[in-house]
């Protein structure tokens, strides 16, 4: 068995990647992809290789000889043909110029811009089958060409990007651009196919064109070897680049990788996410569909301006519109708020950094809370205000990361106390409606804000109804004036159609986001349930919809996060570094259904000590 790589290209996407190097030499993770390639086909005991080199070929040859000798290529020899025209062709031509090698010899071909796990070679010389192209079930992330198998995997059809249906993608596998030829299907099949193909249509195709029409021609002649998502990536500019670094990571390298995306998990979906939080109860499919239904227009549409987004966010909360804001989720509203806060602020720690980060004008009065286990009342609120001197309170509730929770008649009497001081306070009410029922409240009503003056309400529509990706927020406050500044500071703008619609239909689902609210409590009990028992993990109480969570035993923070990252495409967040967390010993959990849940606590039991 031999290899061949196709190597020609120039790789033009990639800019300055490739600028003085070959595609090929782009590195991931410290490592270029043909070093890859090259490591993976001795690990396999492949004796010849055979790359087609173009574009700097000169370049990559020196760098192959730099990195790869006898000792390090265990017997492998490496042959080097010229595609002098690879400007002016495609990899059909660079094919051809190897058909020779081809019919020698049963051949593994590979692409040079793949990175891809040395186990799909193993698999590939494993097969009893003789000619295989491996392929993986369709993913959105996914581009370029697609085939459809039979039940025994034979490949049937190869779908070009002109066929390509949206409708259909559940049957579709993407090729790997990864094949195994024997050495007589190249001889009697694919060369002289390749060849007539090449004088008809001319030397700037796409060699997949061949085994489009064998697989027309006849339905047995290929079969597909599936093989995940997970196991290899193509790389054809940065924005790819970046994300083979992340799935190719190891160790606290992937970890630290993951974390710094802060989100764009469905281009890996395969992954569980236990970090970022959301409600998987809401939004209902019957409102996805009439957002779908949309989706052209909204796509097409310009959205109001603010003032319109304003009717709509008051027409939900029973609000004036010139008492509350929509922001471009609650993050856009923060670093508004931010700009204009002044002086000193008291805020219990831990918090969501967001809000600390953003108070550049501010000072900080810190009420560190772990000496308690991290819960705090109203009256340590008050009591840091007072010996402070502090004009101004952030208050999250229930709070992120603890899920400390104050009950409604503890808040009205802590408003009523800071009202009588001429303090403000800002209430983030992002997670209030997870709260368990009979104690679930909300200050985002017309009369408590005008009873309260000093209060503003802020929530995060996104993580409340499960739409982050809408990017939804609210700001509500009896000084229409303040209101009215938050929203100069926004351009006009600041959320898209999508969203619009989203606070234009969402009254017709109200029951079902409450209902939604009432399943996320129960699986919460459940869940603090499952974690309680589990050894050396004490759980935190919370009426969040996430859990705090803190190791012990010979178990830490970081380790566990990266165990469960790498061996079980788990993803939590790891609070080491975080104000109040300096021991490696606390998690954050994030409850999603009770399906997604049992798998997380499954994989706890596995890897905590």
């Amino acid at each position: 068995m031999q290899a061949l790589i196709l190597a020609a290209g120039m790789g033009k996407r990639l800019g300055r990647y490739t600028k003085n190097a070959t595609k090929c030499m782009v590195k991931v993770n410290g490592k270029a992809l043909i070093e890859y390639a090259i490591e993976s086909l001795v690990q396999n005991g492949i004796k010849k290789l055979i790359i087609v080199v173009g574009y700097k070929g000169d370049v990559l040859i020196d760098f192959i000889k730099s990195k790869f000798n006898a000792s390090n290529l265990n017997g492998m020899e490496i042959e080097y043909i010229e595609n002098k025209v690879y400007d002016k062709t495609n990899n059909i031509y660079s094919l051809y110029l190897a058909c020779d090698r081809l019919v020698q010899d049963d051949t593994i071909l590979l692409e040079s811009d793949l990175i891809y796990k040395p186990s799909i070679i193993k698999q590939l010389l494993e097969s009893k089958d003789p000619n295989l192209a491996v392929v993986s079930p369709f993913e959105p992330w996914m581009d370029g060409t697609c085939t459809l198998l039979d039940e025994n995997n034979y490949i049937t059809g190869i779908l070009d990007k002109a066929h390509f249906d949206w409708l259909h993608t559940e049957n579709y596998h993407k090729t790997v651009n990864i094949y195994k030829f024997s050495k007589d299907f190249s001889k009697n099949y694919y060369v002289p196919f390749l060849e007539a193909y090449q004088k008809a249509f001319g030397k700037n195709e796409y060699y997949e064109q061949v085994l489009k029409v064998l697989s027309f021609l006849s339905s047995s002649v290929l079969k597909g070897l599936k093989v995940s998502g997970e196991e290899w990536y193509e790389i054809d500019d940065p924005a790819d680049l970046a994300i083979a670094e992340n799935r190719f990571a190891t160790g606290k390298e992937k970890l630290t990788r993951l974390q710094k995306r802060y989100g764009g998990y469905w281009r890996f979906p395969q992954l569980k996410d236990y970090c970022y939080l959301v409600n998987p109860y809401f939004p209902p499919q019957k409102m996805v569909d009439e957002l779908t239904a949309s989706f052209k227009t909204l796509l097409t549409q310009y959205p109001s301006g603010a003032q319109e987004q304003s009717i709509l966010a008051g027409k939900i909360y029973n609000i004036l519109p010139e008492n509350i804001v929509v922001g471009n989720g609650a993050a856009e509203l923060i670093a508004s708020l931010g700009e204009k806060l002044t002086g000193k602020v008291v805020v219990p720690y831990p918090t969501f950094n967001e809000y600390p980060e953003r108070f550049k004008n501010a000072e900080i009065v810190p009420l560190y809370t772990q000496d308690k286990d991290f819960s705090y009342t109203a009256k340590d609120i008050l009591e840091t205000v007072k010996k402070s001197g502090a004009k101004t309170v952030l208050l999250i509730n229930p709070d992120n990361p603890s899920g400390n929770f104050l009950k409604q008649e503890e808040m009205f009497s802590l408003l009523d106390e800071l009202k009588n001081l001429g303090v403000t306070l800002y209430f983030d009410e992002s997670f209030i409606d997870f709260a368990e029922k009979n104690i679930r409240y909300t200050l985002l009503k017309q009369d408590i804000i005008e009873k309260y003056p000093n209060l503003v309400v802020v929530k995060s529509i996104s993580k409340s109804y499960g739409v982050p990706g809408l990017r939804l927020g609210i700001l509500a406050s009896a000084d229409a004036d303040y209101v009215t500044s938050i929203k100069k500071t926004n351009t006009i703008w600041n959320i898209n159609s999508f969203a619009e619609y989203y606070l234009q239909i969402y009254e017709k689902y109200n029951s079902v986001y409450a209902a939604a609210c009432n399943s996320i409590a129960d699986e919460r009990n459940r869940f603090i349930k499952e974690l309680s028992g589990i050894k050396n993990l004490k759980v935190y109480p919370s009426q969040a919809n996430f859990i705090l969570c803190k190791l012990s035993g010979d178990n830490y923070s970081d380790e566990l996060a990266v165990s469960l990252l790498e061996k079980a495409n788990v993803y939590i967040k790891d609070l080491t570094g975080k104000t109040c967390f300096d021991e490696k010993r606390y998690i954050r959990l994030a409850i999603r259904n009770r399906e997604d849940n049992d798998i997380l606590i499954n994989a706890l039991k596995e890897f905590i000590k």
